[in-house]
């Protein structure tokens, strides 16, 4: 493959036909592969491999893997101390799996920073059928019985890939990002990624790794691959 050019895949591929992660794109930073599938097994076999789908409607299937990473390891994540006591205070609840195809739609929802969503149709179909499967999962924020804000994302082994967060009202994603926070401090997590660096993450303790140290990292992480077990789910 050629250093401007991309491999196409087809859906007929197995799961594991990927280029070598060095052949990723400096320019769209990341961007490796195009076509396939999201079958199941072929997204098992990205993630573990620090590869991800992102691609607009009306575009081809688009994987990639940025470098460098925005990952939250235990103990990074830091909220204001305003924030801290509005968590302490708050009346919300934490559930786990309990709203997994509201909370997806909700994300691809339209947001006022942006044109259109990113997660397709055929995205959260394919979500839908790892979460019944155990690997996807929501991270939910309930007040009154009413959903208020969440995320979802992967986990394999011990590494949470986060997908994308939403909120109904303020700071109910953080609460989220703030359990997944709490499962790194007590060792149920190693690795919460964030995929692409962003100013937000950041602003949250988000640490910026090369590639290559991501990758070594995920393969400890997600040895053995296997889904998460039961959670807590409290605050």
């Amino acid at each position: 493959m050629s250093n401007n050019r991309v491999l196409w895949l087809s859906p007929d591929d197995p799961p594991d036909r990927f280029p070598p992660i060095s052949a990723a794109l400096h320019e769209p930073d990341g961007l490796l592969a195009a076509g396939g599938d999201l079958s199941t097994e072929r997204l098992l076999f990205a993630y573990r491999n620090g590869i991800f789908p992102w691609y607009d409607q009306g575009q081809p299937l688009l994987w990639w893997s940025p470098d460098p990473r925005c990952v939250f390891m235990p103990g990074d994540f830091h909220i204001s101390r305003r924030l801290q006591r509005e968590l302490r205070q708050s009346s919300a609840e934490i559930r786990i799996n309990t709203a997994f195809s509201e909370v997806i739609r909700a994300c691809a929802g339209p947001r006022r920073s942006e044109q259109g969503t990113w997660i397709t149709t055929d995205m959260i179909k394919a979500y839908e059928v790892l979460h019944k499967s155990g690997w996807a999962h929501s991270v939910e924020v309930w007040q009154s019985d009413e959903l208020t804000g969440g995320l979802y994302g992967l986990c394999i082994g011990k590494a949470f890939f986060g997908e994308s967060m939403f909120s109904r009202k303020s700071n109910a994603s953080k609460l989220s990002l703030n359990y997944l926070a709490d499962r790194l401090s007590a060792g149920d997590l190693e690795l919460l990624d964030g995929q692409v660096v962003s100013g937000h993450l950041l602003s949250l303790g988000a640490r910026i790794l090369p590639r290559s140290e991501f990758l070594d990292r995920l393969k400890t992480a997600c040895d053995p691959a296997v889904a998460f077990g039961h959670w807590p789910t409290t605050l």
